[in-house]
């Protein structure tokens, strides 16, 4: 039962390991559900179909309405985290109960798999690091190093136009790697390898789902591979 979106998990960190052919394959390592099964969305009801799924236990206790919704579920500890995910058109939440743990085995090696995850946050950043601003001349007496130099017309318009870039937060947006290809699957750890680099610091949470964006030569290959 493959879903749009997937299963939720925390970034582990880079590696490497070595593939059939003897080449080294750069890996992030995601620690990959498992998940229950909170709530279910129903296209009668509320107007799509989805999934409610809940990843690690609470470190502190949840508020009564919290708790009763848990209590609903079937669920005798608390959850951390709550992301609902939506299923395929092709598919229906006849397949799931409130209640189900979903593991990482609903992958296997050689999926192209997306990663969604919130990119280093870098804190309050000038122009030349966030939008990559040339800045001035770097000489002695110059006085316009990292500067951001004009912004706007003194007589007319007289303001600075709206959407103008200047220095600002960096980092902590939400972002999706397409396309990674699923290397390994160690369920007995819930542990997935995916070849490339995914969003976010060590630690951070991702979401791993099945590719909703595959070009017609990624799914021959894909169809051939099964």
């Amino acid at each position: 039962m493959a879903m749009k979106e997937g299963l939720i998990g925390r970034k582990k960190g880079m590696t490497q390991v070595f593939g059939e052919d003897g080449n080294l394959i750069p890996v992030t390592v995601v620690q990959l559900g498992p998940c229950i099964v909170v709530g279910i969305r129903t296209r009668a009801t509320h107007g799509y179909d989805a999934l409610q799924l809940g990843f690690e236990p609470a470190r502190k206790n949840v508020t009564k309405a919290m708790a009763g919704h848990y209590k609903k579920a079937g669920v005798t500890t608390s959850l951390r985290v709550l992301r609902e995910v939506r299923l395929q058109k092709t598919e229906n939440v006849a397949g799931y109960q409130v209640g189900q743990t979903l593991t990482v085995e609903m992958f296997t090696p050689g999926d192209l798999v997306d990663a969604v995850g919130a990119s280093k946050g870098k804190g309050f950043q000038g122009g030349v690091k966030r939008h990559g601003w040339s800045g001035g001349d770097a000489t002695h007496g110059s006085m316009f190093h990292r500067a951001p130099g004009s912004i706007g017309a003194s007589s007319d318009p007289s303001r600075v136009w709206p959407g103008h870039r200047l220095p600002g937060r960096m980092g902590g947006d939400r972002r999706t790697v397409l396309n990674l290809p699923v290397v390994r699957v160690l369920p007995e750890q819930s542990l997935l390898l995916v070849r490339g680099a995914i969003p976010g610091p060590t630690g951070g949470l991702v979401m791993v789902r099945k590719s909703v964006k595959q070009t017609k030569a990624q799914r021959q290959k894909a169809k051939e591979a099964k």
